[in-house]
């Protein structure tokens, strides 16, 4: 008989899954993890140092390092904050934006493909279950 396991349980396998992944393909892509998910967390606009470094849980001297390297390849770019001239915010290149891309496509593919199995119906279950989740999770969370 196959023994269930508890959500807690099922959502730690899942985060060594997705991590792996994660890894694997920033790898296909020639980025750390650290690189992919800052590029991640700039997809969209540009983001101050100071926010950055709490989005990704890294000491600001982390950071700026990882800036630093990126910023050489060609994926990120710094510019002045122009309602604080002392700070400076990060963005990403056309290089930085097309890495992304590459990355984002091809980890969604990948985790599309550990879903294919399940039933249309259970695979939008689960969906919403896991938007609820990261939903409801600041709170759980106390932040």
């Amino acid at each position: 008989m196959k023994q269930t396991q508890g959500a807690a349980n099922g959502l730690v396998r899942l985060t060594f899954l997705v991590q792996n992944l994660y890894a694997e393909i920033g790898r296909d892509c020639d980025l750390t993890a650290a690189q992919a998910q800052m590029l991640c967390s700039l997809a969209d606009r540009s983001i101050g140092m100071a926010e950055l470094s709490g989005l990704l849980c890294l000491e600001r001297s982390s950071l700026t390092g990882l800036v630093d390297r990126a910023q050489q390849r060609g994926l990120v770019a710094r510019e002045s904050d122009p309602h604080d001239r002392r700070a400076v915010k990060v963005t990403l290149t056309p290089e930085g934006s097309k890495a992304l891309h590459r990355f984002n496509d091809e980890l969604t593919e990948r985790l599309d493909k550990l879903l294919a199995d399940l039933p249309t119906a259970e695979r939008d279950r689960f969906a919403k279950t896991l938007n609820r989740v990261i939903a409801e999770a600041p709170a759980v969370l106390g932040h």
